[in-house]
């Protein structure tokens, strides 16, 4: 491929400027909708914008059971991916709340959904991440959702705790716990190291490799730990409980390892408040 011979430090100029005529053009054509950010302006995973949203809401009805009168939480909602295919299916009382640790992903949400749909509402939370918000102002593990106990039906987080590490991912389990009423879901996307995964992982056909240990957890680039986080899965179902979510038998594993047999790219927990 072309890219490889391109100098390191021009592939991000280079993809700036491509990122910025394609979406001169698609507006010129009336390519994009209004709820779809300019290409430039997404800074979320791999995968077509809407396409990947629109599967996550049926996972989040099918497998999380979200209805459209319940009351949502986006732990980490970048620039509403998961959001704008939403506005569709939650109805008053139904609302919709997400916060986010990069300001140009609220700024886009708050100025392009919330006018046109008053039940979904964007908050930046100022905290550290090393790759994706260095100059956060506060820790992870100390930050408290800005939202009272018993709160929501339904708490989800896609690609979020597979950036975090361990005291900071236990941390926002708890707080997930305090927000949602009792018998509330979380829908959460993970890396699950278990003894398939470890195994698949190693091979050729896996995307990742999280050979190195950290701390608790176990990352793939040591010069960028947040990056790409996996945990051990019995860690994980631990953590849960410890703070009165059960995940049960509701585990959907990814096919991030090269598994054929799989849901969607993460692992998918689904647990509920006891």
């Amino acid at each position: 491929m072309l890219r490889q011979f391109i100098p390191g430090a021009l592939k991000k100029p280079i993809k700036r400027t491509y990122t910025s005529v394609v979406d001169y053009s698609e507006l010129l054509f009336g390519l994009r909708d209004r709820l779809t950010p300019p290409r430039s302006k997404i800074f979320i995973g791999a995968g077509d914008f809407r396409v990947v949203g629109q599967e996550f809401k049926q996972h989040f009805i099918q497998l999380g059971g979200l209805k459209p009168n319940e009351s949502v939480l986006d732990v980490g909602c970048g620039i509403g991916r998961m959001a704008v295919p939403l506005t569709d299916y939650l109805t008053s009382p139904g609302s919709y709340e997400g916060f986010d640790i990069v300001s140009q992903g609220i700024d886009w949400c708050q100025r392009m959904i919330t006018p046109r749909f008053p039940n979904f509402h964007f908050q930046l939370a100022d905290v550290y991440n090393s790759h994706y918000h260095p100059s956060g102002q506060y820790q992870a593990h100390e930050y408290r959702f800005p939202f009272e106990d018993n709160h929501f039906d339904f708490v989800f987080l896609t690609s979020v705790f597979t950036h975090m590490p361990v005291r900071e991912t236990a941390h926002y389990i708890a707080e997930i716990s305090r927000v949602l009423k009792p018998s509330g879901r979380c829908f959460a996307t993970f890396f699950l190291l278990n003894e398939e995964s470890r195994r698949l992982m190693a091979e050729k056909t896996s995307q990742y490799n999280f050979q190195y240990e950290l701390e608790g957890r176990y990352i793939f680039n040591p010069l960028d730990p947040d990056l790409g986080t996996a945990f051990d899965e019995s860690w994980v179902t631990d953590t849960l409980n410890q703070h009165g979510l059960s995940a049960r038998t509701s585990i959907y594993p990814g096919r991030w390892c090269g598994r054929k047999d799989a849901t969607t790219f993460q692992d998918i927990v689904v647990a509920y408040k006891r």
